[in-house]
């Protein structure tokens, strides 16, 4: 089992050998979450043309997916009027037109594999913003009294990033933290049976002295967590279950852990997935192996015929005891 990467490994290496030797391309795959992308040259082998479909683009866009974009790939994002269709987002990368060193280079790349994390990325960016703004806002007003049990908790937008089919990320900032929510649904009994057993893993995990600094983590089953409760919809039964972090600011205090934070968050319900399959995979071949062990133990276990076929010189055949 491996540690799921943020960055799309086809972009990155299509974009390595093109950016070696430019040629002709349409290439169309699909990433976790069915985000969708399409490499292609459609007027000429020196302009790359990456569009990528989101099915919750309309969700990421209220909370400045687009800017967010368009202020990490300036130069290179294609205005919205001119985006391929049936795409949200296109960029265009001229290859006659590249930064001159090798390192440069392999920084754009790894930059513009990097666009579903960086669409995703905007609401969790909002989120932090927006918990700085209500800390300073809630220190101004408690006073000197800010450590009152009495003084009331100040919270932000809740946003919802409806980012699979019945399933959704629900983020909201408040004075003291962030608010992560994951629906997921478990289409299989053993899936949840496993899921509840590595969320519990997560939890028992933080009592350790070296994890102290990680997000607290709550798992919930059919029940919602009460800080979305009451929003209208939400599914209750057996197969869907409900994870929550709690970002502390330490997880946000500079660009970089912001960064790493999101890069992780965001592939939550996928390394979660992912894992519950190796697991299955795991047992399943082990089973299988116990199977032929135990195949291998009856057929030894066979007792020999205690008639022999014994055979004449003139090659009839006959049966002694």
């Amino acid at each position: 089992m491996i540690l799921l990467e943020s960055h799309n490994v086809i972009i990155h290496d299509v974009l390595s050998d093109r950016f070696e030797r430019p040629s002709r391309a349409d290439i169309q795959f699909v990433d976790f979450d069915a985000v969708r992308f399409h490499l292609s040259t459609p007027e000429s082998k020196t302009v790359i043309v990456l569009s990528m479909a989101i099915e919750c683009w309309s969700d990421l866009a209220k909370y400045g997916a687009r800017e967010s974009l368009e202020k990490e790939y300036a130069g290179y994002i294609v205005p919205e009027s001119e985006t391929e269709p049936e795409y949200n987002v296109s960029l265009a990368i001229d290859l006659e037109r590249l930064p001159a060193t090798q390192d440069e280079r392999a920084e754009l790349i790894r930059h513009i594999s990097l666009i579903k994390r960086n669409a995703i990325a905007a609401p969790f960016n909002a989120a932090f913003e927006e918990q700085k703004a209500l800390q300073a806002n809630y220190k101004d007003a408690a006073g000197a009294q800010m450590a009152d049990a009495g003084q009331q908790e100040t919270k932000g937008e809740l946003m919802t990033i409806n980012h699979r089919d019945g399933e959704a990320i629900f983020v909201r900032a408040s004075h003291d933290r962030v608010t992560v929510i994951f629906s997921t649904v478990f289409k299989e009994e053993t899936d949840r049976i496993f899921g509840r057993v590595f969320l519990q893993e997560f939890y028992d995990a933080r009592k350790l002295q070296s994890l102290q600094s990680a997000p607290q983590v709550t798992y919930s089953n059919r029940e919602p967590p009460l800080e979305i409760r009451h929003l209208p919809g939400l599914k209750r039964h057996e197969n869907v279950g409900y994870v929550t972090f709690i970002l502390a600011p330490r997880h946000f205090a500079n660009p970089a852990q912001a960064f790493s934070t999101i890069s992780h968050i965001q592939l939550f319900r996928d390394y979660l997935h992912y894992h519950i399959k190796c697991s299955k995979a795991y047992m399943q071949s082990r089973m299988r192996f116990r199977v032929a062990e135990f195949l291998k133990v009856l057929n030894r276990a066979k007792p020999e015929s205690e008639e022999k076929e014994r055979r004449t010189v003139t090659g009839r055949t006959f049966r002694s005891r």
